[in-house]
């Protein structure tokens, strides 16, 4: 019997799920760069893949850790619908290494990286739930699946940073400048 997929769909349809679609495409149709370009025809459909849910690849990628790379990424790679997704989490350069990586909107999860032997290992070991404060109090923060031990501070404490928003930088919890989020103290 084969093995489940690494990924979920989710319910894009559902009352109050919004996906960032949009009618950008019909700004740009009758444009007059449109006009002028060589191209005879374009897809009027994105390149961005939507109700696809990867919390199954970061469990199943977190359970591997110690395991040697090349056959976890043999498995996950059977597994998935395109490999992309496995390098949200593990960084195969030194410089692409995240002490956590944010998924979504409020789901953190440990950054891997293939050690020099070529075995998954986390980034830091150190890091938990009770690691990282909330950024806001409306959402339930969780960091490997676990939710967040510590409680919504209401501001920010000077030389204590909450967990990152999508976007932010995160490079091994540097405390180089204000902006990068610090595990709490």
């Amino acid at each position: 019997m084969p093995k489940p997929p690494l990924y979920r769909k989710v319910n894009t349809q559902a009352r109050g799920v919004h996906h960032l679609t949009g009618g950008s495409y019909r700004h740009e149709r009758h444009s007059k760069r449109e006009q002028h370009s060589d191209a005879p025809r374009r897809s009027m459909h994105g390149k961005v893949r939507r109700g696809l849910d990867y919390t199954p690849l970061f469990k199943f990628l977190l359970s591997k850790v110690g395991a040697e790379w090349d056959a976890v990424y043999a498995e996950a790679v059977a597994r998935l619908d395109r490999a992309e997704p496995i390098f949200r989490l593990v960084a195969l350069h030194e410089e692409d290494r995240k002490a956590f990586v944010c998924v979504g909107e409020s789901s953190y999860y440990s950054g891997l990286y293939v050690d020099a032997e070529g075995r998954l290992q986390k980034v830091n070991l150190d890091l938990g739930p009770s690691s990282l404060l909330p950024q806001c109090k409306c959402c339930t923060h969780t960091f490997n699946g676990l939710r967040f031990t510590r409680p919504f501070a209401g501001v920010l404490l000077p030389g204590v940073q909450s967990a990152a928003r999508p976007g932010q930088s995160n490079d091994k919890l540097t405390a180089a400048s204000d902006t990068s989020p610090r595990p709490a103290e």
